[in-house]
């Protein structure tokens, strides 16, 4: 007959496994346990899709192995980034038909790159960024700033140039959200332990209820992204899978949002 413990452990459901697990030490787990941190916080009511820097300067022009695909370009994340495509297409496509705002951030740079700034502080191949820009000798003549194309924009999309790994600093992005009555984000894109990590510190300091996608977020380094995940789970957002997250947009009234009519002309990537 089993014992009581026994009958308590079984009665228990098993903690799922999450990605950053392997990484942590058992007193990391004591310390986040006991100390309270990555409690389940509510959902917004009026959530907007943010995808971050899908563009081909983070993805390559098609799924490489990592070591590869930075042979052209420096910031690619490889496969890794062509592996969330399907899952972001899902996104879109469930925000889309309900009237979810959906709104890109993808890097702008002067022709002279004079406006890199401090982002050429700490790579030593930051000039090649210059050369292709210039030349427009890889990549088929593509400029990296593009976003992918396989989720490039519609026209009631929304995109936001910027200069910095936040999608705030320095862009239109909270009078957008504070325009269109939103209250949360949902935060997709690359690099989890850069651009995503930085939008979603900011949103936080703003009070936007923030969620991540796990499997809609990617990095150059696992362990980065496994980390900064357990990190912004622990204190900043909701970590969750793109399944859980399209089961609260079923749930999000039709037609709450006034978005652009759509019926611009489209100039490179963005309707106007």
């Amino acid at each position: 007959m089993p014992s009581k413990k026994d009958a308590a452990t079984a009665a228990k459901p098993a903690k799922k496994e999450r990605i950053w697990d392997k990484y942590l030490t058992d007193r990391d787990k004591a310390v986040f346990e006991q100390a309270g941190y990555g409690a389940m916080a509510a959902w917004g009511k009026r959530p907007a899709l943010l995808v971050i820097d899908v563009n081909y300067a983070f993805t390559g022009e098609s799924s490489l192995p990592i070591l590869d695909s930075i042979k052209k370009w420096r910031n690619s994340c490889g496969s890794d980034g062509w592996d969330s495509i399907p899952v972001l297409q899902k996104l879109i496509e469930m925000c889309r038909s309900k009237g979810i705002p959906v709104i890109y951030t993808t890097g702008t740079r002067r022709h002279d790159a004079w406006n890199a700034g401090s982002w050429a502080w700490k790579n030593s191949r930051n000039d090649e960024d210059l050369t292709v820009k210039i030349e427009k000798t890889s990549f088929d003549g593509l400029d990296g700033n593009i976003i992918v194309k396989e989720i490039e924009p519609g026209p009631r999309d929304l995109v936001i140039r910027k200069e910095k790994p936040s999608a705030f600093f320095g862009s239109p992005l909270q009078s957008y959200l504070q325009n269109l009555g939103c209250d949360s984000v949902i935060v997709t894109g690359t690099t989890t332990s850069g651009c995503v990590r930085a939008t979603v510190l900011d949103s936080f300091s703003l009070n936007f209820r923030t969620t991540v996608v796990e499997d809609g977020c990617f990095d150059r380094s696992q362990a980065s992204h496994a980390i900064n995940l357990c990190d912004m789970n622990a204190k900043y957002a909701n970590v969750l899978s793109s399944e859980e997250v399209l089961e609260q947009l079923r749930s999000v009234p039709q037609g709450m949002y006034d978005l652009p009519s759509g019926q611009g002309v489209k100039k490179g990537d963005v309707w106007y």
